[in-house]
């Protein structure tokens, strides 16, 4: 069964433009330093399953394309690597702590914006529009999508 995800990403780090141009249009995921994030992706997620590409941290933060997880876990070189913004001193090569996953850009959208998620009966539950909430990994319930891909004008039952 084919679970859902919500994924932030910042223009300025990785943009859906830049994962679009990368080769197969695919991108790793890297520098996720939540642990629950870390946790979808080592114990959710799984090939295939849809990715709502968000852009945050800008002008306007919104859904800007559709994406699919396109490899199973493993560890982010990043956390390696002492030049990184996202280097780990604590992690070790035999017991990586940070992991990532690679995503696959199917189709850019228009920008489905902060705004418009919040006005959009049905989307009331949807985590991204909770107070408080910082994940840049989140899952996405299966309504939620639908309702996302209607708002885009794309068919309901569309494949990432």
């Amino acid at each position: 069964m084919t679970s859902y995800w919500l994924m932030k990403s910042e223009p300025a780090e990785c943009s859906v433009d830049d994962a679009l141009a990368a080769p197969r249009a695919t991108v790793p995921w890297v520098g996720v330093r939540n642990y629950q994030a870390r946790n979808f992706m080592r114990d959710a997620m799984q090939l295939g399953d849809g990715v709502l590409f968000y852009h945050s941290s800008c002008a306007e933060p919104g859904i800007v394309g559709l994406a699919l997880v396109a490899s199973a876990p493993y560890p982010d070189p990043t956390q390696f690597d002492p030049t990184s913004p996202y280097f780990d001193a604590a992690s070790k090569v035999e017991a990586p702590r940070w992991l990532l996953v690679d995503v696959q850009v199917r189709r850019k959208t228009r920008n489905l914006t902060l705004p418009e998620l919040r006005a959009t009966a049905g989307l009331e539950e949807l985590l991204v529009l909770r107070k408080g909430n910082r994940l840049s990994i989140t899952p996405v319930e299966a309504r939620h999508w639908q309702l996302i891909l209607q708002r885009l004008d794309l068919d309901g039952d569309a494949a990432p």
